[in-house]
């Protein structure tokens, strides 16, 4: 007896084709670091490492990961509650940078610094007052876990030039997620420009680095319109040139952006039935594979793919050329994986296709809800 298909497939060397173009279309000065958070498996890592400046990190996990790819791999430390001893691990490790998102996170650096005899290279996070271009999540300019408050940063300021064990070599501005107008994020950017040339003015600062995070969205809605990266970056360069040069690296984190496009998630159909007017399709799997969609709570895209093998007595139902919603197997309503999409066909045994998984797809999932086997992944080159 046969079980259902249920996997993950990534497509590597897509994704490395992808990177490479990513990165090459970047003018100087700009370098582009990989946000683990979106996808961590070391088939994913191996295959960017060549290609991105190196991994941008957010627990002492991550950075294991990472430094299992290559000791010499550039990392950044970010994330806004570390502990002592991701700290220490991240000074121990020789990251590149760390990001701080509090005075007090300051002082638990420093005295992590001091006691390891290192100078910790650092970028104060700063929660932008805004406005900001529309985007899907917004990081800043509201009240959110991220970063300090610009009202907030004469004291960070001070305690990061003052502070023992410390080097502030710039900022960390990272304010929207999944935008998907190159303009507005070049307007976002001028605005890092103009906010970043104020403090150094104030502050009496000279910044090497600026890090303007990541939020460069995919479009799940249409897969067919895509984040126009060859537009934007013609802009960025333009925009560079109002740059001032002693700030020699401009950092970009981008996660979503680089992976989701290489990963796809099969599933297959279980059952159709119509409960109370509303067609369902039940699939092996889920939202405890998958729980972007729940978490972004959007109708994520697939395709149906026929299989024509049907062994069980009786007649094979099917729901045809009607709005279906797909859902998991979990004893809960909301293991949505799509709601009221149009099918011209769908039976039992047939195939499910949920493409553009390849970011914060199985890495958020909650695995072990209800105990159900895990997916297979395979990664194909």
């Amino acid at each position: 007896m046969r079980e259902p298909v249920c996997r993950y497939v990534y497509d590597l060397d897509g994704l490395a084709a992808h990177a490479a173009a990513v990165v090459a279309a970047l003018p100087g000065r700009c370098r582009m670091y990989y946000a683990m958070k979106a996808n961590s498996a070391a088939p994913i890592l191996r295959t960017l490492a060549p290609h991105v400046a190196g991994f941008e990190v957010a627990s002492g996990g991550e950075l294991a990961k990472a430094r299992a790819v290559g000791a010499d791999v550039s990392v950044l430390f970010g994330g806004p509650a570390k502990t002592e001893s991701e700290i220490a691990a991240a000074l121990r490790a020789d990251v590149t940078r760390l990001h701080v998102e509090s005075v007090l996170e300051l002082r638990r650096v420093s005295a992590v610094a001091r006691r390891l005899g290192r100078t910790a290279d650092v970028l104060l996070r700063v929660n932008l007052a805004g406005p900001f271009p529309e985007a899907t999540i917004a990081m800043a300019g509201a009240p959110t876990q991220f970063g300090i408050d610009e009202e907030a940063l004469p004291e960070a300021v001070r305690a990061a030039t003052e502070l023992p064990g410390l080097r502030l070599a710039g900022f960390h501005l990272h304010s929207l997620s999944n935008n998907l107008s190159p303009p507005a994020h070049l307007a976002m950017l001028e605005l890092y420009r103009d906010r970043v040339l104020a403090w150094e003015a104030e502050y009496g600062l000279r910044c090497e680095v600026v890090n303007v995070g990541g939020g460069i969205g995919v479009n799940y809605a249409d897969l067919g319109a895509q984040f126009d990266w060859t537009g934007f970056t013609r802009g960025l360069a333009g925009l560079l040139a109002t740059f001032p040069a002693h700030w020699g690296e401009i950092d970009f984190e981008c996660g979503r952006f680089l992976v989701a496009a290489c990963g796809s998630y099969f599933t297959e159909v279980l059952d159709v039935k119509r409960t109370r007017g509303t067609a369902f399709v039940l699939v092996r799997g889920g939202t405890h594979h998958f729980r972007l969609p729940a978490s972004w709570r959007h109708s994520h895209p697939f395709r149906v793919l026929p299989r024509a093998e049907w062994d069980l007595p009786g007649p094979r139902p099917e729901l045809a050329d009607e709005p279906v919603t797909v859902v998991g197997e979990l004893c809960t309503p909301k293991d949505v994986l799509a709601r009221d999409v149009v099918v011209p066909r769908v039976r039992p045994g047939d195939l499910l296709e949920f493409r553009y998984a390849g970011a914060y797809g199985w890495e958020i999932s909650h695995h072990d809800f209800l105990s159900h086997p895990h997916p297979e992944h395979h990664f194909t080159s």
